[in-house]
């Protein structure tokens, strides 16, 4: 039975992973959080991963590490306050590559992003699409953080102690999201907004490749049964971008809301097109999205109104 630590049990994608995994006979699963211990499951340990002791001492005698640790919020509070952002996840994400190294963890799953991409390209981008130059200002430090742990990855993959899968996956959304307008994302951000009378920050033409989490842990349970040697890239993505303005008339339409729709020009947006080529994790892992956008949205939306009681 493998034995497989979540970092970041208490976030987004942590907490669908460890809610899915969890599920499986086959795996023994356990996550880490921080301030928010979401259950009594006594496989959910505390650590600070920004200290090293405890990264090292979380990881011992795990055979998957999959790093879903990180100090994430909405664009405004990250260009508000970049140091927070970038100076600790960048000690998370260290210490726990050493850690699994030092440690002889089979499989590291390191999860990337896609910002690191050029910001606007009317194609989809390959894994070797990467042009610092091109990266959009805002994103251009947590890029570089992103693409340093991603280098950490491939060097300690040499020693052919652990080999490491880096995931560059695309907007993500679903279940336990941050549905938050001030500290969420694009995706929940809107679900949040369509429920009031509906502002959507900058002119709505932002695009986007939206994904539903579900797809992503799919995905990452393909590279654990997989076993790719070294340290491999994959996007994972729809392969598609949707504007900000098509996504609320989506959700207004499924959730039949009939809403003004007001447009601040005055508010933080990233203007952005990246649009993500799945062509290697669909050769390699045979590995393709199975959740299309409005089915997503459905889902979501029925979610979000199931669980309003408890997010009070």
């Amino acid at each position: 039975m493998l034995k497989i630590l979540i970092c970041g049990a208490s976030g987004f994608i942590g907490r669908n992973l460890f809610e899915i995994l969890s599920q499986r006979p086959d795996l023994d699963v356990y996550g880490t959080y921080l301030n928010r211990r979401f259950s009594k499951n006594k496989r959910l340990i505390r650590a600070d991963l920004t200290d090293q002791e405890w990264a090292r001492e979380v990881t011992k005698g795990m055979d998957v590490v999959i790093d879903a640790a990180a100090i994430t919020d909405g664009s405004g509070a990250v260009v508000a306050n970049p140091g927070r952002y970038i100076t600790n996840n960048i000690r998370i994400n260290t210490n726990l590559i050493e850690s699994a190294h030092e440690n002889n963890v089979s499989h590291f799953i390191f999860l990337s992003c896609s910002v690191l991409y050029p910001a606007n390209s009317a194609t989809p981008l390959k894994e070797t699409d990467v042009n610092l130059s091109l990266i959009h200002p805002r994103y251009y430090t947590g890029a570089r953080m992103k693409l340093f742990s991603e280098d950490l990855c491939h060097f300690f993959s040499r020693f052919d102690r652990t080999r490491f899968t880096i995931i560059r996956h695309s907007n993500n959304y679903g279940p336990f999201d941050k549905f938050d307008t001030n500290k969420g994302h694009v995706f929940s951000a809107t679900i949040e907004k369509i429920m009031s009378p509906s502002i959507v920050w900058g002119d709505g033409h932002e695009r986007r490749d939206f994904l539903h989490v579900f797809d992503l842990v799919n995905f990452i349970e393909m590279a654990i049964k997989h076993k790719i040697d070294g340290s491999s890239v994959f996007n994972v993505g729809s392969g598609y971008s949707l504007s900000v303005r098509e996504l609320v008339e989506k959700m207004c339409s499924l959730a039949s809301k009939s809403l003004p729709i007001h447009y601040d020009l005055t508010r933080q947006s990233i203007d952005t097109n990246i649009i993500l080529d799945t062509t290697k994790a669909k050769d390699l892992l045979g590995w393709r999205p199975r959740i299309d956008i409005n089915e997503g949205i459905r889902q979501t939306i029925d979610w979000y109104l199931k669980t309003a009681k408890d997010r009070l």
